[in-house]
């Protein structure tokens, strides 16, 4: 008697890892959509980076090990060390690469997939915005943008500690002081010093 078919081994989903690949997908169609001087100097929200140099930055996040530990705390300059690498990397292979980092997350990132979704939401953002493009953003992709915006402000501006954000899609506020509304993207974006979002927000 023949039992049933075996099935093989599975991949475990882990929290929040089809958000970041769904979002690592559109963020690649974003950039194969750019002309190739957008994509090679096009304006974004990161000071001094262009598409392509956003696109190197949230690949190398992949490789923690590599792009981080050797610098330390200096996050910043791993930051600068992976732009810099993607500029010498042809935009063909780039985006080759890009792909294999889209279907296939490092398992630190699919560890920490919740944060990282977060920070390429806002990476994003700083392409399409400084772009002068729109786009839809999903709406986990969106909390996502706004948890992240809370952690950067502690260190970059304190924005955080001294408002009151109001998200208006239902988000619980957070935070004391003058209170601050808006889209939990705009709240983000604004929270991790993205200025050019502030004729969004509501001030009172």
């Amino acid at each position: 008697m023949v039992g049933p078919a075996q099935k093989g081994p599975t991949t475990m989903r882990l929290p929040y890892e089809d958000e970041l690949r769904a979002e690592r997908h559109r963020f690649i169609e974003t950039v194969e959509d750019l002309s190739d001087d957008d994509f090679d100097a096009g304006t974004t929200l990161c000071a001094e980076w262009a598409p392509r140099d956003v696109l190197g930055h949230v690949i190398g996040v992949d490789y923690f090990f590599a792009s981080y530990l050797p610098y330390g705390p200096r996050v910043n300059a791993a930051n600068k060390a992976q732009a810099d690498r993607a500029r010498h990397v042809s935009r063909e292979r780039l985006m080759e690469w890009a792909r294999h980092w889209a279907a296939n997350p490092a398992a630190t990132s699919r560890v920490s997939a919740g944060l990282l979704l977060g920070d390429l939401g806002v990476h994003h953002q700083d392409v399409v915005r400084g772009l002068g493009r729109e786009r839809e953003v999903p709406g986990p992709v969106a909390t996502a943008i706004f948890r992240e915006g809370l952690q950067l402000s502690l260190w970059l501006n304190r924005r955080v500690l001294r408002h009151r954000l109001v998200p208006d899609e239902g988000h619980r506020p957070v935070g004391r002081g003058p209170e601050v509304a808006g889209t939990r993207e705009a709240l983000g974006l604004w929270l991790a010093g993205r200025d050019s979002v502030v004729p969004e927000l509501r001030f009172a």
